[in-house]
């Protein structure tokens, strides 16, 4: 046997959870071909990895992204790729860019996702061919992708394709018998293609952006029971995912939302809610979705929340945030497109009075924990402020109300005043009793979102520091291999795709990761210019030395935080179908050597 890769000598994870090992991985036609104890023959082989030392696991799976626009200029997704995810999730949210023309899409993605939306309509209207399911996968597959794809169905894309964004979107509107036959037709289309489901939501604070909808919420919100009933009738036949955000300020809804994953007299619903969170403004909420998640899978459903399992900490330049839309005020703000429109707003003391109000309200569902004395400045062209909480700043300027600090900063500066703060999984026990509950799945990245406001490219990474930190500390809460299979095996065979797992005959998706270099650099600060997007610089994260190389269907992608020759001119990545072996290149087929 000649191959095409060997990876010698690594700690290998299969991405089952089983006991990890040090073996030999012999790489051909884009598949694993041994798994060996014993060193391979290297005769002819064209690339030779000295693994001593590291983790050998199968690359990471990232549930939850809104790469929809991004992709279609840089299809390498390189952020994600170099911290070992291999496989990512499209259209989450309600979101994707398979029906919508490009204006629409615009204004779906501009504001809720913060991309700016002229990048959103220039980057569809110059790449779309596609009017189906099935054209917008060959699509994808006509690029150079990096890593895999999979993809949720939109079902606020399948709304405003068939309604029109304004009908979408109006009170007291209701999608007609033969315009649900139109959404059906397209979920049954998109499924048949290989989607992983269909992706909605009702959280109520996301706006649209854009002129004729702007601040309305998004479609998938306005929808009525007999219409999610029969799309989700189509999820269920299928065996497919619905992946949906609750209105979180209405508890019956996201009780109403668990427990539709019963079949009671039908179907199960495969269900991935948003999300399991440790929130500062409601710190009780975590005790409760554990029990949810046991008690509609012990009924017999097929219930996950989703959860980010690091800490969720968020920047801002200025008052550009999304958290600033689950209240009046916030909103009034952000539905201001104009700077000087928002300033002649944010001084007028009417105003501030209600913001002041909203910001005082300190009972009720919410998401950010309204406390500007745990919000830190990092920039701002007054070197003296950086470092202190607008709560802080208020104080040393005669006790003025944090609200009334925090909007003369933003007068004062603009988006050049910037600041962060955490909004949840602040607290590591928590963290730790998350990562350990099956109905809760490792994801919610956000990858390709928010591109001022987070980094979260390298949660998995993160998620193994603190399982080998709790080791090393005599506190352990998740084997290493359990957390790799959480990453991986786990997601991958709950959705259904050929990935996430490195035994022989599976895909030679691959990353190395040096546990040596699990440490403080995966937490670090760091930005990056997006060239499609204006050259507009968006956080990172950057942790080279901790990803020895990155391995793609057997071709290595990224070496130590640098992107091989092959990363962007050929197509590494394909878009995995449900149900579906992933045809890599042909080959002979995969033979063990015994170990």
């Amino acid at each position: 046997m000649t191959y095409d890769t060997i990876i010698r000598n690594g700690l290998w994870f299969d991405g089952t959870g089983a006991p990890s090992a040090v073996r030999h991985l012999g790489i051909k036609d884009g598949r694993v071909e041994a798994v060996s104890e014993t060193p391979l023959d290297e005769a002819g082989c064209g690339e030779v990895i000295n693994a001593s030392g590291t983790w050998v696991m199968p690359g990471m799976v990232d549930i939850h992204t809104h790469y929809d626009i991004e992709v279609l200029g840089d299809p390498t997704l390189p952020e994600s790729l170099r911290h070992g995810v291999t496989t990512i999730f499209l259209g989450s949210c309600s979101l994707s860019t398979v029906h919508v023309d490009p204006v629409d899409a615009g204004d779906l993605f501009g504001r809720v996702e913060a991309i700016p939306r002229q990048h959103v309509i220039d980057g569809v209207q110059r790449h779309k061919n596609w009017s189906t399911a099935a054209q917008y996968v060959d699509a994808l597959e006509e690029l150079a992708l990096g890593p895999n794809l999979a993809g949720f169905l939109g079902h606020s894309d399948i709304r405003t394709a068939v309604m029109g964004l304004d009908r979408a979107t109006r009170k007291g509107i209701k999608a007609s018998t033969a315009e649900i036959g139109q959404m059906e037709a397209m979920l049954t289309e998109a499924l048949d293609a290989g989607f992983l489901g269909m992706s909605s939501q009702q959280l109520l604070f996301d706006k649209l952006d854009g002129d004729t909808c702007r601040s309305r919420t998004l479609p998938s919100t306005f929808a009525k029971t007999r219409e999610l009933r029969r799309l989700n009738a189509i999820l269920r036949r299928r065996d497919r995912v619905l992946q949906s955000g609750p209105n979180i300020k209405n508890p019956l809804n996201i009780v109403a939302q668990s427990l539709s994953s019963l079949g009671l007299f039908r179907k199960r619903l495969k269900t991935s809610l948003l999300s399991a969170a440790d929130i500062k403004a409601l710190p009780f909420v975590i005790k409760i979705m554990g029990p949810i998640a046991r008690g509609v899978n012990a009924l017999g459903g097929n219930f996950r929340w989703q959860h980010l399992p690091v800490p969720f900490e968020v920047y801002a330049d200025g008052i550009d945030l999304v958290i600033f839309e689950e209240f009046g005020s916030g909103a009034a703000a952000l539905h201001l497109s104009e700077a000087m429109a928002r300033n002649t707003l944010i001084a007028d003391e009417e105003y501030r009075r209600k913001f002041r109000k909203d910001y005082d309200a300190k009972y009720g569902p919410r998401v950010w924990h309204r406390d500007f004395f745990d919000a830190d400045i990092v920039e701002c062209p007054d070197a003296s402020l950086v470092g202190k909480s607008f709560g802080q700043v208020g104080l040393e300027r005669g006790g003025l109300h944090p609200v009334d600090a925090f909007l003369d900063l933003v007068l004062e500066h603009g988006t050049q005043l910037r600041w962060r703060t955490t909004i949840s999984n602040h607290r590591p026990e928590f963290l730790r009793k998350m990562a350990q509950n099956p109905g809760i799945q490792m994801g919610f990245s956000d990858a390709g979102a928010h591109l001022r406001n987070m980094a979260f490219y390298n949660m998995g990474l993160r998620l193994l520091k603190h399982v080998r930190d709790a080791e090393k500390a005599g506190k352990p809460f998740l084997t290493n291999e359990q957390a790799v299979h959480r990453l991986t095996g786990e997601l991958a065979d709950w959705y259904g795709l050929d990935a996430g797992h490195l035994r022989v005959g599976d895909r030679a998706d691959v990353v190395i990761v040096d546990p040596e270099r699990l440490d403080a650099s995966l937490e670090a600060y760091a930005e990056s210019p997006v060239d499609q997007y204006g050259g507009l610089s968006r956080m990172v994260n950057r942790n080279d030395a901790t990803v020895r190389a990155v391995i793609v269907a057997g071709r290595t992608l990224f070496r130590d935080g640098k992107p091989t020759e092959i990363l962007g001119t050929q197509r590494t990545g394909r878009f995995l179908r449900v149900g579906e072996q992933a045809a890599v290149t042909a080959g002979a087929p995969a033979s063990a050597i015994a170990s």
